[in-house]
C-alpha cells in the first residue's frame, strides 16, 4: 500500500532524494512538541511528515543526526491529536546524547530517557509499532541486527480515530540542525 505523506509544521528547508529514497530536513528555531509538565510550557510546532493509517502498523526509520544545539532531536512520532501522541529520537545533549520517547496522554507528557553514547556522526534506527491502542518503540544502533525495547505505551485517542505517523525533528533552542531520514510505514 502506497501512502500519501504531508506536513503539519513544514520546515524552512527540506528535500526528499528519491534515489535514495531519503528525507533531508533543516529545522527552524524554537520548535517542538511537548505538553504540559513542570516545565511550564507547551510546544506544537514542531516539523512532522506523516500519513494517515488506520489499524495495526509497524513504522521504522534510520535516522542521520547533525546536531548544532542541546536538544536538537529527530525521529518517529505517532499522533492523534494536540493532546494525544508518542515521539522518540535521540536528542542532542551534554555530556552525551539521549534516547527518549516522550508520550502525551489527555494534554500531558511524560519523558522517559537514557545516555546514548555515539561518534560524531549520530546514526540509529528507530521503530514503533501499533497494536490497537498500544504501543512499542524499540531503537537499534547501524550493524546491529538486534532491536531492543526501550518503551512500552498506551494512547488514548477519540474513538475510531486514525493515526498521523512518520518523522518529525525539531529544534527547541537553536538554528544549523540538519538530520536525514529513510523510514516506511506498513500495515501489520
Amino acid at each position: 500500500m502506497t501512502f500519501s505523506f504531508t506536513w503539519l509544521n513544514p520546515p524552512p528547508e527540506w528535500s526528499i532524494d528519491q534515489e535514495l529514497s531519503q528525507l533531508t530536513v533543516h529545522t527552524a528555531p524554537e520548535t517542538d512538541f511537548w505538553q504540559r509538565t513542570h516545565y511550564g510550557f507547551r510546544a506544537d510546532n514542531g516539523h512532522f511528515f506523516h500519513a494517515r493509517i488506520e489499524g495495526d502498523f509497524l513504522l521504522t526509520s534510520t535516522v542521520r543526526s547533525f546536531p548544532a544545539n542541546q536538544f536538537d532531536q529527530a525521529g518517529l512520532m505517532v499522533r492523534f491529536s494536540e493532546d494525544c501522541w508518542l515521539k522518540t529520537s535521540v536528542e542532542s545533549d551534554t555530556p552525551c546524547p539521549q534516547l527518549g520517547v516522550v508520550v502525551t496522554n489527555r494534554g500531558y507528557s511524560d519523558w522517559s530517557l537514557e545516555p546514548f553514547p555515539s561518534a560524531p556522526k549520530l546514526t540509529y534506527s528507530l521503530r514503533v509499532r501499533r497494536s490497537g491502542n498500544d504501543f512499542e518503540v524499540e531503537y537499534s544502533r547501524p550493524g546491529d541486527e538486534h532491536w531492543r525495547l526501550i518503551r512500552t505505551a498506551h494512547l488514548f485517542p477519540e474513538e475510531g480515530q486514525a493515526a498521523l505517523a512518520g518523522f518529525y525533528a525539531c529544534s527547541p533552542k537553536g538554528t544549523g540542525y540538519r538530520a536525514e531520514a529513510a523510514f516506511q510505514l506498513s500495515h501489520i
